[in-house]
Order: C-alpha cells, then sequence, then structure tokens
C-alpha cells in the first residue's frame, strides 16, 4: 500500500485530528495509509445474526459491502448488506447480518467501491435447542509493550475455539517508562501516542497501534468476540466518578475522558452500538447449554474503590485502625461493584436461566471474585532492594490481613455486602454457576460461597502478557507462592502465580472444565506452550472436583511460528 501522508485526511473532524501533525514518523505514516487497513473482526453473535467490523480509509466517507458465505470462495452469498466508513469514526464500518443459521460458520469479508476486498474473516452464530458442548477462550491483560501476544495466536490458530470472551484490559492507557517502565518494556514493542491517552486522537491512535499486532489480528479474524471494558480501556482502578491514573485539572474532566474512553471502544471493537436508553450489560444464550452473563463493572455502577491507606494515615494504634476501617467502611453496605439496577438484572439472570432448563448460568465480568489475603510468608518474599511500591504494598497486605481484611480493594474483595448478596441471588435461583475472571494477571480456581454454602466455582484467567505475582516474589519458587496463598485462602483450589496465556473453557451437559493454557514465553514471538492444567465443576455440585489434572490435552498441541 502506497504511504503518502495527506494533510486534509489529517486534519479531517473524527480522524486523528490535529495531534497527528505531532507524531512521530511511523505514526504518521500510518495514519495517512488507504484501505482495509486492521483486518476484520466480528462479534455480539445470536442464534441468527453476527456483527462484522473492518477499518476503511479513504480521502471520503466510502461505501462498502459486506459478504457472509458459508465457503470461502464466496460462491454463494447467505447475506450482507452495504455499510459506509465514516471519517467521523475513525473510518470504522460496522454491520449486524441478520437472517442466519443457528449454530453455523461462515466466512466473510468487506468489498471496496474500487474491487478491492478485505481479508476473510471466520465468524459462527450461537446454537439454539439442544446443545452438547460450547468451547470459549477467555483473554485478559493484554500490555503491549511487557511482550508478545503469543495467547491469541494460539488460540487463533488452535481452531476449535467457538466464541471468544475478552474480559477488559484489551489496551493500557499509560505513556512510555511507567507500566512498563523503558528497562521493561521489549524491544519493538511500541506503542502510539508516546504520552498517556487522554484525548480522543489518543484513544484512537492507542487502539490503531495495538490492532496493528498480527496476533490479536489473527484472533478476531478467526472467531467472533464478545467483550467488555476493565479499567485500563479508561484509566487505571477507574470507578463512576475518578480513576486513580486521572488527575482532574491536568488531565481535564473526568466525565469526558469517560465518554472518549466509550466512543472510541465502540468504534473500534466488534461491540454493539448503545443509545443512552441502553444497559451495558446482557446475556448471551448458548441453545440449553449454558447462558453468558456479561456484565460491567467499572462505569455503571462502582463506587470508590476502599483504600487501605485510610487505615494507616491517622496514626495511633495500627490494630484499632485496621478494625474500624473493616467493619465501617469495608463492610458499608453502600458500597457497590455494579450498583442496584444492575444487580437487580443480574439476579433475574441466574433465575431465568435455571427455570429454562439451561444446564450452566456463566457470569463472564472482571474482577476476581474468590478472596484473597496475603501469607504471611509474604514478608520473607519481597526482596530488600525491590521497588519501594513493591515493598510498601506488601507491607499494607499483610497488616490488612492480620486484620482479616482482603489485600486488593479493587477486585470483588473490596466489595463483600455486594459480593455476598449476589452469590446468595445464585443460591436462591439453585443455579449452575461458573464466574469467569479476569484483571488479576493470575491464574486461578476458586470455590464460591455465601454463608458457608457453596454458590459455584470461579476460573480466573491469567494475563495476555502484564505481569503478575511474580513482580513481588521474583525470587521465590512460583509453586511455593501459590501453596502459600492455598493454605491461607480456603476457597482458593489452585493457582498459577508467574505464567501469560488464556483460558479456554469447555462447556457439556455433564460438566464445565477451565483449561488454563500457560505460554512459554512472551519476550519473543512463539506458541509453544510451557503446560496446560484443567480443574472441572459438575452439575449441581457448585464446587470444584477434586485434582484431576490432564497435562498437555492433544488439543493443546505445540503450535510454531
Amino acid at each position: 500500500m502506497t504511504m503518502t501522508i495527506d494533510r486534509r485526511l489529517l486534519l479531517k473532524a473524527g480522524t486523528f485530528g490535529f495531534a497527528a501533525l505531532s507524531l512521530p514518523g511511523a505514526a504518521l505514516a500510518f495514519a495517512s495509509a488507504r484501505g482495509f487497513t486492521h483486518g476484520v473482526a466480528s462479534g455480539e453473535p445470536s442464534a441468527d445474526s453476527v456483527l462484522l467490523w473492518t477499518r476503511y480509509v479513504a480521502d471520503n466517507d466510502a461505501r462498502l459491502t459486506a459478504e457472509l458465505s458459508a465457503t470461502p470462495d464466496f460462491a454463494k452469498v447467505a447475506g450482507g448488506g452495504s455499510v459506509t466508513a465514516s471519517g467521523a469514526r475513525d473510518h470504522i464500518a460496522k454491520i449486524t447480518v441478520a437472517g442466519l443459521k443457528p449454530g453455523s460458520w461462515y466466512y466473510y469479508r468487506f468489498v471496496a467501491a474500487d474491487g478491492s476486498k478485505s481479508p476473510t474473516g471466520r465468524t459462527r452464530t450461537l446454537p439454539k435447542g439442544e446443545t452438547q458442548a460450547f468451547n470459549l477462550g477467555v483473554f485478559s491483560c493484554s500490555n503491549l509493550p511487557f511482550g508478545w501476544f503469543n495467547a491469541y495466536g494460539h488460540a487463533a490458530a488452535r481452531k476449535d475455539i467457538d466464541l471468544a470472551l475478552h474480559l477488559g484490559d484489551y489496551i493500557y492507557e499509560y505513556g512510555p517508562d511507567v507500566y512498563p517502565t523503558r528497562a521493561q518494556a521489549l524491544a519493538g514493542r511500541l506503542v502510539q501516542p508516546d504520552h498517556e491517552m487522554i484525548t480522543l486522537a489518543d484513544y484512537r491512535l492507542r487502539y490503531a497501534s495495538y490492532r496493528l499486532d498480527p496476533d490479536l489480528q489473527a484472533l478476531h479474524q478467526s472467531v467472533p468476540m464478545i467483550a467488555m471494558w476493565d479499567d485500563h480501556e479508561i484509566a487505571n482502578d477507574a470507578w463512576k466518578g475518578g480513576a486513580q491514573n486521572h488527575q482532574d485539572g491536568a488531565e481535564g474532566d473526568y466525565a469526558t475522558r469517560r465518554r472518549i474512553a466509550e466512543q472510541v471502544y465502540r468504534e473500534w471493537m466488534p461491540v454493539a452500538d448503545l443509545t443512552p436508553a441502553d444497559t451495558l450489560w446482557t446475556s448471551y444464550q448458548i441453545g440449553n447449554l449454558a447462558t453468558i452473563i456479561r456484565t460491567e463493572s467499572r462505569l455503571s455502577g462502582r463506587d470508590k474503590p476502599a483504600e487501605l491507606a485510610e487505615a494507616f494515615a491517622g496514626g495511633g494504634d495500627l490494630a484499632k485502625a485496621l478494625a474500624k476501617f473493616r467493619d465501617e467502611t469495608w463492610m458499608d453496605p453502600k458500597r457497590h461493584m455494579l450498583g442496584d439496577d444492575q444487580a437487580r438484572w443480574l439476579g433475574e439472570q441466574f433465575r431465568a436461566s435455571k427455570a429454562s432448563g439451561t444446564r450452566w448460568q456463566v457470569w463472564a465480568q472482571q474482577c476476581v471474585m474468590g478472596s484473597l489475603k496475603l501469607p504471611v510468608e509474604t514478608a520473607q518474599w519481597v526482596p530488600k532492594d525491590a521497588p519501594e511500591i513493591v515493598r510498601t504494598r506488601s507491607a499494607a497486605g499483610l497488616a490488612a490481613s492480620q486484620a482479616g481484611l482482603p489485600f486488593n480493594m479493587d477486585a470483588w474483595d473490596g466489595y463483600p455486602v455486594q459480593r455476598e448478596a449476589l452469590l446468595k441471588s445464585a443460591q436462591a435461583a439453585d443455579a449452575d454457576l461458573v464466574v469467569l475472571s479476569g484483571d488479576s494477571h493470575n491464574a486461578w480456581g476458586f470455590d464460591l460461597a455465601a454463608d458457608g454454602k457453596p454458590a459455584g466455582v470461579e476460573f480466573a484467567g491469567h494475563s495476555v502478557s502484564s505481569p503478575g505475582f511474580e513482580t513481588y516474589a521474583p525470587t521465590v519458587s512460583p509453586k511455593d507462592v501459590a501453596g502459600a496463598l492455598i493454605r491461607g485462602n480456603p476457597q482458593l483450589k489452585w493457582a498459577d502465580t508467574s505464567s501469560r496465556g488464556y483460558m479456554t473453557v469447555n462447556l457439556t451437559q455433564d460438566r464445565a472444565t477451565s483449561n488454563w493454557h500457560a505460554m512459554r514465553t512472551i519476550r519473543e514471538h512463539s506458541l509453544d506452550l510451557a503446560g496446560t492444567e484443567s480443574r472441572s465443576v459438575l452439575p449441581g455440585r457448585k464446587v470444584l472436583a477434586e485434582p484431576g489434572w490432564s497435562r498437555w490435552s492433544p488439543a493443546d498441541a505445540t503450535l510454531s511460528v
């Protein structure tokens, strides 16, 4: 593709705007690229429809034809339509194709007026009625400068995944030398813009930069995706009224930043466009096998996370301060992650799904739900020369644990009253609850309980590339770290605190099984696995089955690039 710089395009409202004129040469060249610049993607599947996505850059709005076929040669077009790639929406084109057959694979592409064609994508509709099996790929936390997105590439190559779930932190907002630092960043894995994303132009360019990654493109091209943001699509530790990594004044108004972040997310992701009257949460039906219930935990109902620093700030008796924080702040029943409306809807989803005869109630959400306290061994894990932030957080977490408090207030551990209420609603519905989570960068298998009674299980996945617990205990064996965490947290049944990768969750009428796939490395481009660990739950049991680990399933055979 010829890369000619078109000043009119750069200045056109709705593209990269004036900020593009100050970009480095490579980014400027990208901003002036024409045609299909970022491949294709699909999402929001139902039994008879699917959303198709592409980006096509031209000097003016461009009319495209979407084609969908049961065969890759497009000998017979099964559906499609005309759609505009609009400069006002960063040249994004999205169309929902309806009238499709349930449980069917299709190929799709976009055709421009000059006859040029996008890459061919592969997608499918959801099954209807009796359904024996369905396989989910589950991803979260992909920080591009930390390393290669090998997890995406491995998942795209295996061809046995029916649907991808992305649980958030699809991008990260930071500028250089923050997270990662320049020393931690992998050479050549640079993102644009070269500063924290704040403006409309910044957010658009960051997505554009990520979406050039070949493994991410391959995943989108091979399978439909259901997605929801977490915090880094906005700013670190976002909540409805602010974020830890947003400074009013210096970085403008938070409400404006939120609106920009959501707008660009809906432009660049294969997700539905919503009106102000629409809710951010929804569900998807997998025949009679599962209801996937997707919630939103950052912008609609989340109250500001409690901070352990509140207990430390006043001086005096630390034990009394922590007890006061625990009883008055942490246990405040008014503090919500989801808000009343979404929580009420979620309980109704549990009841309706179970009443319909659906086997599994799968809650896809962002933050770890199981409770985690730091074990006493943590004091010996952190080196004396560790960064101050690591030593400070470890010390705070240990002090909190001695007072019966968890260490991560940004997870569900920071909202214990609403967590308990939601788990009780699952119990009341007699739901076969499977919670899927991301955010923590580590892999966890939890039994979830309320009032001391089983309420369901949680499969929490490790990150695609963001570092995990190993940054706090770099000299300690990951098995020792996991063992101490399991001993100190009765609901925790399995953990991997050092790997990057993804989950596949295989749903059948007889069991729900999580397979945690650990990549051998992210510091070089490789699709080799280090291993796979599996754990299952049986219908009606609501707890994880006793260990029966399978390592190296045939479906997980090593792939090479």
